[in-house]
């Protein structure tokens, strides 16, 4: 794609300075070169300004000054998500229904969806307008698929589902496998069915490897705009709200709520029946159970208040050793002192 700056800032609603060059892609700072446009949105590379060969820096505040050619923007980072949007390049090379897909003769799928070999929509199952289903992909009997969805190699959206609209599964994704269900009997684990459903709201994405969990009777649910990560655990019967951030190998047990807005870092768990409110900030590795109040900011395991677990780390865990010392030379000293007390006490 060639797109000249004059365009692409017409077409962002952003002011640019200096000559309207012809952009033919995006990159970074050390890398770009005179016909690519390149961003700044850490501060702390700003010492590469001077350096780069990048034809215009999309930029704010006193760093336009900073480069011949610049894209002023009041929010770089998301004006940078737009600008590569537009240059990145679709997945995929073929369009219309393979014959080496196999979609039962019952299933709908819309005459605009593209369906790639080696796929499997199974009966009553609908796909809507626009939606791609790359090789491997399986979707079960009387799934919904929504429109302009992408399903990546071999994820899989098992029986009975609800996925709305513009959903994006990443390669491996599976919805609907069984809840982690099992009664405990003389005899071993009895399996308990999870005969329940998945519903995925519109403008979910959901990263490789992650499982979202059927449910055992009732919904396990995605809120609309909520991006997960990859290899992330979604138990049965959960609820998680809109618009949140769940990040990778993230552990949500069974049964818990999850608000709006709310973000789980990577490898925090989540124990059954927890209920987190909205706008909830968890750090990395963290634990979580009970009831968390809306907006908390959390840290640390077991989790505390973050500003809190950010004074214990980067104070009092670093002087542990030489407390620990500290201890074992006053112990001595209290030992010996004790010895010399007692021999007094026997003199007498």
């Amino acid at each position: 794609m060639k797109i000249k700056l004059s365009a692409l800032a017409e077409k962002l609603g952003l002011d640019h300075t200096g000559d309207d060059i012809e952009i033919t892609g995006v990159n970074t700072l050390d890398k770009a070169g005179p016909d690519e446009i390149s961003f700044l949105v850490n501060p702390k590379y700003a010492s590469e300004l001077t350096t780069t060969r990048a034809g215009c820096v999309l930029t704010s505040g006193p760093y336009v000054e900073q480069v011949d050619c610049a894209l002023v923007s009041p929010n770089v980072y998301m004006d940078l998500a737009k600008v590569v949007n537009l240059f990145a390049e679709p997945q995929g090379c073929l369009s219309g229904q393979s014959e080496l897909a196999y979609i039962h003769p019952d299933a709908k799928v819309d005459g605009t969806a593209t369906v790639y070999p080696f796929a499997f929509i199974g009966a009553n199952a609908e796909i809507g307008s626009g939606s791609t289903l790359f090789s491997g992909c399986y979707v079960g009997e009387g799934t919904t698929i929504g429109s302009d969805c992408i399903l990546y190699p071999n994820a899989v959206v098992m029986g009975g589902l609800t996925v709305g609209d513009r959903v994006i599964l990443q390669p491996g994704a599976v919805l609907g496998g069984d809840g982690y269900g099992y009664a405990q009997t003389p005899a071993g684990h009895m399996k308990i069915p999870q005969i329940g459903n998945v519903v995925i709201e519109s403008d979910v994405e959901i990263g490789s490897n992650s499982a979202i969990d059927r449910a055992a009777l009732d919904t396990t649910r995605i809120g609309a705009g909520t991006k997960i990560d990859n290899l992330v655990q979604v138990g049965h019967n959960v609820q998680v709200g809109e618009h949140c951030l769940i990040i990778g190998q993230v552990g949500i047990g069974g049964s818990t709520k999850v608000g709006n807005g709310v973000v789980l870092a990577g490898q925090a768990g989540v124990a059954d029946n927890a209920d987190i409110g909205d706008g909830v900030m968890v750090g990395a590795q963290s634990g979580i159970s009970g009831k968390i109040a809306p907006g908390s900011k959390l840290a640390g395991s077991p989790v505390m208040p973050a500003g809190t677990f950010l004074k214990a780390a980067g104070v009092c865990m670093p002087k542990l050793p030489e407390l620990f010392k500290r201890v074992k030379k006053l112990e001595k000293e209290l030992a010996a002192l004790s010895k010399t007390v007692e021999g007094e006490e026997s003199d007498e």
